[in-house]
């Protein structure tokens, strides 16, 4: 700013009138630099006296102002500062005076509305780069309410070339971000650019300890994470690294990870660094050196699931498995930042430690001497096995997908243990058991003796009901997938809705199943154009036909298929049904995906509960006041491992043969086979008679379709879910008078240690979940962290998945570990544990706590 612009500047301001009760303006030139100190004896305003200060003259200025002269007008230029308050003389004119500064850091300065202090001016010269820009100015002008120092004003400066918010942190993040190699970082470019390079060091290093004479962001990266990661794994992972960990600034760097790892949108570039680092200092070999035990809270480091998983696989493939110890590394590391990332391999051994579980309970279990006693007990709880199966097979099949060198191999050997389990113990046990036990009823009655049958189903289900009922048929549902539906619309539904079982009709196929569960007084049988038909009352019951035999009993019946129904508009849907008693609906998801593969089934068996819990939500809400009952043709068998020819039979020989597939055969009435099982024709008038291989085995036949298979007696292809559903809508008496026991709410969480006084920056607390999970208590997700008066967060986040389903209430007990952020904590003050179940269904907690930590941790002048 030239000497003319400031003469121009000083008299516009001089004719500016005056303030009101003001005679006369008095305008301090402030200039500390003494830039102008030469000029100010050339200047002269009309009309304005010009005065200029020195150390030796403040009297006479204070007496010519308030004493000599009290009308002028005076332009009085300071070329210096006071350093003590008691040297400036005439700080009391100055307080009802103007000041005036002519240099470009002030102007800028007062720009920005920025406090106007030396220091502030200072860092503004410094900084004149950076300030050269309008846009950059806006910024920070944007920011002038929180910048009080210079310290201030250089986070914001930092802040504006990183894109962050103006704290230390969140500017440290965006630069490794960038990248960490000094000279293609484009964020650390421009702070040297601008020259904040250097206070970016200083504030790196009373944050993290980090200092370097080459100061290199690699280094700095892998000095955060190995300093933040000193909390969880056993320092003897990091021998030889310990330049790069700094005990003191812990605490800042734990949070600064935490913050990172919480940051969902951030997900992908901490990702990257860990590995990155991790790679750099080789921490897969480290850890491989330690127990679980000493890394297992870890979750800065994707490589520490790795490890965990190998080590667990590694001991799962030589045949050491504990339940125990893998349920309870699995509740620990799922709730960790990158359990999305090994989803597939923690749910596939969580359930083969189930399974292993199972085996060790039941071991003893299969020499049951009646068949009726066996079907109970498969409904009762041997049923679970075939879930936990299916649910490690979908997650191996899942982990195909989303492959990982380090743990694919070594998953495929748990696959082999899990088949070992399954299809080597469990089913061979069973169905021995079963195929002994079962055969005598089966060859002379075509069933098991009092168990309900599926050819009764319509006679006592549908016939004489009250309302409408929709009958949902979904093929291969089989029991165990069933009653997870069961389990999943009770949690998503206001409903009342209960479980039974029917035995289906031998061969356990679509035909007969299908056939079975229409209105029947017996089921007989045609060959008609080289094939086996099923007939009702001399109708054929293909699916074309199905309607009309339903009519045939009640005219008032409707045939729908899933596919054109979902696609229908409500009207259109309630034009079909109008007028109609029963309404039968066929879903086919499960046995169609085995159509394509095998390996598909289990998927296809998630699949069918979502389409059926939203078709059940539909129906629901078209129709009030209706009945629905889910059923289904058939069950299935499938074990993933390949078949034997050991575990085959040859149709060689079979004489007669009518029908067959992989677990049936329909002979005429000469065949005697000796290794297959007899089973007692549905239509004794027709001649034909049943066969069923024993145990697991497969007859032999052209084509694919080997593993998935129906059509036999095993108690997987025979038990067949009956579910009735009821929906209650908020006015039904029954809902009103029962309704604690139909609403569904989430378990709640509760404290369960005593003590509300905290001494340590790093401490554990216990929790107990209130209730086990039942028809009308759900699991549920909860947040944990200490918060300040102001509802600041003080701590980490803690997160606990409450879905126990046990009686035992020390098995829903949570022992937690919280880590406090850096900071100085007054215990006069009140700091508050919060709850926060993440639904919001549940109110959040407070619970009071003192925190006396002695001394401050972490507190740094740069940051305050």
């Amino acid at each position: 700013m030239d000497l003319e612009e400031i003469l121009k500047d000083l008299e516009k301001r001089f004719k500016e009138p005056y303030p009101e009760f003001y005679k006369r303006r008095i305008i301090f030139w402030k200039d500390e630099e003494r830039e102008f100190e030469d000029a100010i004896d050339t200047i002269s305003i009309q009309d304005v006296r010009v005065l200029k200060m020195a150390k030796n003259n403040k009297f006479i200025v204070k007496k010519l102002l308030s004493f000599d002269d009290q009308e002028s007008d005076f332009l009085v230029y300071c070329p210096f500062y006071f350093d003590n308050i008691e040297d400036n003389w005439i700080r009391d004119i100055m307080r009802y005076s103007e000041d005036f500064r002519a240099d470009l850091g002030s102007i800028q300065t007062k720009e920005m509305n920025l406090p106007d202090t030396i220091t502030i001016r200072q860092s503004v010269k410094e900084y004149k780069k950076y300030f050269n820009a309008k846009a950059r100015r806006e910024f920070v002008k944007g920011k002038a309410n929180r910048i009080e120092s210079s310290a201030h004003l250089e986070l914001a400066i930092m802040s504006s070339i990183a894109g962050s918010d103006m704290q230390p942190g969140p500017i440290i993040r965006e630069v490794l971000k960038a990248g960490l190699e000094n000279d293609d970082n484009h964020i650390y470019k421009d702070f040297v650019n601008y020259k904040i390079d250097k206070r970016f060091w200083e504030m790196v290093y009373q944050g993290t300890g980090y200092q370097s004479e080459e100061n290199k962001l690699k280094s700095l990266s892998i000095h955060i994470f190995l300093t933040a990661t000193s909390r969880n794994i056993n320092k003897e992972a990091f021998l030889g690294l310990d330049d790069y960990i700094s005990s003191p600034h812990e605490a800042f760097c734990f949070q600064f990870v935490e913050d990172w790892l919480r940051n969902a949108k951030e997900e992908k570039y901490i990702y990257k660094l860990a590995r990155i680092i991790e790679r750099e200092i080789r921490l897969d070999e480290r850890l491989m050196k330690l127990d679980i035990i000493d890394f297992e809270k870890n979750e800065s480091f994707p490589c520490v699931d790795e490890v965990i998983l190998i080590k667990l696989m590694t001991n799962i493939k030589n045949d050491i498995i504990d339940p125990e110890d893998i349920s309870d590394i699995f509740e620990k590391r799922r709730v960790g930042s990158w359990f999305g990332e090994f989803s597939s391999y923690y749910e596939g051994i969580y359930n083969i430690g189930k399974m292993k579980d199972f085996y060790n309970k039941n071991q003893s279990s299969f020499h049951m001497t009646s068949a009726k006693g066996l079907w109970k007990t498969y409904t009762d709880k041997f049923y679970l096995m075939d879930t936990y199966y299916r649910k490690f097979q979908r997650a191996y099949q899942k982990s195909l997908r989303n492959s990982n060198d380090k743990l694919d191999d070594l998953f495929k050997f748990t696959v082999d243990r899990a088949e070992g389990i399954y299809k080597n113990w469990f089913l061979e046990k069973l169905l021995t058991n079963w195929s002994n036990i079962s055969s005598r009823e089966l060859e002379e009655y075509g069933r098991v003796l009092e168990v309900d049958q599926q050819v009764d189903f319509y006679e006592n289900n549908i016939k004489r009901a009250k309302s409408r009922t929709f009958v949902i048929i979904s093929d291969a549902l089989r029991y165990e997938v069933a009653k997870e539906l069961v389990t999943e619309l009770k949690q998503d539904m206001q409903c009342k809705v209960e479980i039974d079982n029917m035995e289906a009709v031998f061969p356990t196929i679509t035909p007969f199943g299908m056939a079975a569960l229409l209105p029947n007084n017996g089921l007989k049988t045609e060959i008609r154009n080289n094939s086996l038909k099923v007939i009702i009352n001399g109708e054929s019951t293909d699916m074309g036909n199905r309607e009309r035999v339903l009519q045939n009993t009640n005219k008032n019946s409707k045939l729908l298929k899933y596919d054109d129904l979902i696609h229908m508009k409500k009207e259109e849907r309630r034009e079909q049904a109008k007028g109609m008693d029963v309404v039968y609906i066929y879903h086919d998801q499960i046995d169609s995906s085995s159509h394509t593969s095998d390996s598909m089934v289990f998927s296809a068996c998630d699949k069918a509960i979502e389409e059926i819990k939203n078709l059940v939500r539909v129906l629901a809400n078209d129709f009030p006041s209706i009945n629905i009952v889910i059923t289904s043709d058939h069950g299935f068998l499938y074990t993933y491992e390949e078949f034997t020819e050991d575990d085959k039979i040859s149709k060689e020989g079979f004489d007669g043969l009518v029908d067959y597939g992989r677990r049936y055969a329909i002979m005429d009435k000469s065949a005697n086979p000796s290794f297959l099982m007899p089973i007692k024709f549905i239509d004794q008038e027709s001649g034909l008679k049943g066969f069923a291989p024993k145990d697991n085995i497969r007859i032999k036949k052209q084509g694919g379709g080997i593993n998935f298979v129906h059509g036999g007696i095993s108690l997987q292809e025979k038990v067949v879910p009956l579910i009735k559903y009821k929906h209650l809508r908020s006015d039904n008496k029954e809902y009103q008078r029962n309704r604690d026991r139909y609403d569904v709410k989430p378990v709640e969480l509760n404290i369960l240690s005593t003590g509300r006084k905290i001494s340590n920056m790093i401490f554990n607390l216990s929790f107990y979940q209130s209730e086990m999970l039942s028809t009308n208590r759900e699991a549920a997700n909860f947040l944990l962290y200490f918060v300040n008066e102001y509802g600041e967060k003080v701590s980490d986040e803690v997160r606990i998945i409450a879905d126990k389903n046990t009686d035992d209430e020390q098995d829903r007990v949570f022992n937690v570990t919280f880590n406090l952020k850096a900071g100085k904590y007054d215990n006069k003050k009140t700091y508050n544990l919060i709850i926060f179940e993440e639904s919001g269904q549940v109110l959040p907690k407070k619970t009071e706590f003192v925190i006396d930590i002695p001394f401050a941790t972490g507190e740094y002048d740069f940051f305050s």
